[in-house]
């Protein structure tokens, strides 16, 4: 079990919380899934590959415009497997930084793919790169399907990178049935990562909830009980769920109340195909969406005591 103390960071300032609470729809910070094929079979994804859809890179450019239009200041690249297009993944990481000037540009990775040619070509332009790693026992890793025998070696490699070319370090961890008791205090104080982000296994109709689909969850689940025995400050999955802005490889945004996803905003507009669904922005406040996301800030070794999650 992991005995960190936690410090929320709240980094909004009075003057953006006003101007969210007047724009109720403002999508600052935006997760776009913009593929679903990944490289790995984790057992409790909740985004799997039912499709091989990607858009075309003047579609995908034209759908983070009118998200910058609307008011989005953070992207998120995730998957799938984004490193899976490196080249396409490299493209809109250099035009959301270069042409539109977001404020913070991060992907999200399972690591295996992360070469350091891309980051020495367009490390420049990424602000966050989160490697998700569930456990550092390699024989858990296999069991949960996200195994490779090289997991916790290539995550110290990434690391290294990171440091060398100015990008701040990141971990996400899935807490599940079969990493609740494992102590990762070693890694994460060597490992030094300036947020490091535990997510309770989650559920998603219509995704990961039954044998019928392409990954069933329910071997992994766990309790909020023995979430929080993990981690000391613990997240509902439900606020988990509802307090991102999660938008897919149609560029949809998907409604995890259990509603279908909106209509993708290339056809309707950012704003209509908001309103089509629930999302707890105050969740997304009171979580500490905003916080100090941009390359600029210190990417220093931090005190593990002080750690943001």
């Amino acid at each position: 079990m992991v005995y960190f103390t936690i410090i929320v960071a709240i980094t909004a300032c009075a003057l953006l919380l006003k101007v969210y609470t007047r724009h109720s729809k403002c999508p600052v910070s935006v997760n776009y899934h913009f593929s679903r094929r990944c490289n790995k079979s984790c057992g409790f994804c909740f985004h799997t590959a039912t499709t091989s859809h990607t858009e075309s890179l003047e579609n995908a450019k034209r759908g983070l415009c009118l998200l910058k239009d609307a008011g989005m200041r953070k992207i998120n690249f995730a998957g799938g497997e984004p490193f899976l297009y490196p080249d396409f993944l490299g493209h809109l990481v250099n035009f959301c930084k270069e042409d539109l000037a977001l404020e913070s540009v991060s992907i999200v990775t399972n690591g295996s793919l992360v070469k350091e040619s891309f980051l020495r070509k367009s490390g420049h332009n990424i602000d966050i790169l989160a490697v998700s790693c569930d456990s550092f026992d390699e024989d858990t890793n296999m069991k949960i399907g996200r195994g490779s025998g090289n997991n916790v070696q290539k995550l110290y490699r990434i690391r290294d990178w990171c440091k060398k070319y100015g990008i701040k370090f990141k971990i996400n961890t899935v807490v599940c049935k079969l990493n609740t008791q494992e102590d990762m205090n070693h890694h994460i104080a060597a490992l030094q990562p300036f947020r490091w982000k535990c997510f309770q296994v989650l559920m998603v109709k219509g995704e990961n909830e039954s044998d019928k689909r392409l990954r069933d969850v329910r071997k992994f689940l766990i309790t909020d009980d023995e979430y929080a025995c993990f981690f000391l400050v613990a997240e509902s999955n439900q606020l988990m769920a509802k307090s991102y802005l999660i938008l897919d490889e149609y560029m949809r945004f998907l409604d995890r109340d259990g509603r279908a996803p909106s209509a993708s905003i290339l056809q309707v507009g950012v704003q209509k195909a908001l309103e089509s669904l629930y999302w707890d922005e105050k969740g997304f406040n009171d979580r500490g969406g905003v916080y100090e996301w941009s390359r600029e800030s210190e990417i220093g070794p931090r005190d593990t005591k002080g750690l943001d999650w």
